[in-house]
């Protein structure tokens, strides 16, 4: 048995800055290797898109790298990576990130290029590079989503946790009819409502020091103009389901599976830790509840799968995802799975589970902190949600201080079968 020893909080420098701008500025200091981390988080993603503009955050995440005063279009990429750098980008309900990770000496041609696309890609946009963009995000939504079996899971289940009007109704990929009415003109609208330097957080993790790190911010940043906009207001927490919501899709799937999803509080608080340890003791590796019961003991399902999508807008969401065996009926392993929600509202974890997912939780943050580009990911990501980047060497003390007793309160709380959305793919019958 894994065994957690009480949870000393972590060490990490943490220095912080809000230029006169509004951008926040993190340098976390680490000479280890002559490398740096660049990690920018803008406070824009799928959910702050307006109906009709789905999907627009994330085509934005590619318009990023067409081009804007100094750069040409591709040139971000590939000069970085020229130097020995990596770099990429992701879109998500809550956010938008930009990230290298490069030798020291990259570093100030990385912070100007990201200077200068916030500063001026807006003015450089045009009709061309909008549809070249457009086209490459339909064709990820075409192999993704699209054409794949069960590939739209998501974007079914959360418009059935939380309705289509709600912010979080929809999926980052968006519309093919929201993406084909883009235009120029709309997306330097999006651009400047979004990206902004008091929207956004730079974090900075390798071999430089705080001086050096706030100087160079300065320099590149401190020139962009601030757009002094109206503080976010807080999201309205929504309450569990109810009425369990179904959608059934007779597909061509190889298997019959169904996508179950229940409405939790948002990320970080103790609810909501709680709910995750839960949902790894259910449905997290060989050795968690679902998989012995259903896949290994009764042979029942192909596969099953728990886990919390940790968000900020009110609400995060849990998901339970269940594959039946080809040609069976999925419904004897939908009763048992039901059955295993209600035992652990009912009787909670025994203390060898929830030692045995604490310990998968410590093991995993502490290997994204050892590394410089998940670490700055992680820095920005408490800077942004939650206004404290030091978090991040205390975060395994919360887990730690959550027992048997907190875990089952969360589950009878929030994890009663009777409060899910359902998904469920069956494999279409051909015709006689």
């Amino acid at each position: 048995m894994d065994h957690v020893p009480a949870a000393d909080n972590l060490s990490y420098p943490i220095h912080q800055r809000r230029l006169h701008n509004g951008l926040r500025v993190v340098v976390s200091p680490d000479h280890s290797v002559p490398m740096v981390a660049v990690n920018l988080w803008y406070d824009v993603g799928s959910r702050d898109e307006r109906p009709g503009e789905f999907g627009w955050a994330h085509l934005f995440e590619h318009l990023m790298f067409s081009g804007s005063a100094q750069v040409g279009n591709g040139e971000h990429l590939n000069s970085l990576q020229a130097l020995g750098g990596s770099v990429n980008a992701t879109t998500w309900f809550d956010r938008t990130n930009y990230f290298e990770t490069l030798p020291v000496g990259a570093l100030d041609l990385a912070l100007w290029m990201e200077a200068d696309r916030l500063g001026t890609l807006a003015e450089h946009l045009d009709q061309a590079k909008v549809d070249t963009q457009r086209e490459v995000v339909k064709e990820e939504k075409r192999q993704r989503y699209d054409n794949v079996p069960y590939g739209e899971a998501m974007t079914n289940l959360v418009e059935l946790i939380f309705g289509a009007d709600h912010p979080y109704g929809h999926t980052t990929i968006g519309s093919m009819d929201d993406l084909d009415r883009a235009t120029a003109e709309q997306a330097a609208a999006f651009f400047a409502r979004h990206y902004r330097p008091d929207n956004a957080v730079l974090t900075l993790v390798g071999d430089l020091t705080p001086r050096e790190g706030f100087r160079k911010a300065d320099r590149f940043f401190g020139g962009l103009p601030s757009w002094n906009p109206k503080p976010r207001q807080p999201a309205k927490a929504l309450g569990p389901i109810d009425g369990l919501p179904q959608r059934t899709l007779n597909v061509d799937v190889p298997a019959p599976a169904s996508y179950l999803g229940w409405r939790l509080p948002v990320r970080d608080t103790a609810e909501a830790d709680a709910a995750e340890l839960g949902l790894a003791i259910l449905g997290s590796g060989q050795t968690a509840r679902l998989h012995r019961r259903l896949v290994r003991d009764e042979q029942l399902a192909a596969a099953v799968h728990a886990s919390m999508l940790p968000l900020v807008g009110g609400n995060s969401m849990a998901v339970i995802s269940l594959r039946a065996l080809p040609g069976t009926d999925p419904e004897p392993a939908l009763n048992a799975l039901a059955e295993e929600l209600q035992r652990m509202a009912e009787d909670g974890p025994t203390p060898a589970e929830l030692d045995r997912v604490k310990a998968q939780y410590q093991r995993e943050w502490l290997t994204e902190l050892a590394r410089f580009d998940s670490r700055a990911d992680l820095i920005s990501s408490y800077t942004l949600l939650h206004g404290d980047p030091e978090r991040i060497n205390w975060r395994l003390s919360e887990i730690e201080s959550l027992g048997c007793t907190d875990v089952t309160k969360a589950c009878a709380q929030y994890l009663r079968p009777e409060q899910r959305a359902q998904l469920n793919y069956r494999p279409e019958v051909a015709d006689a």
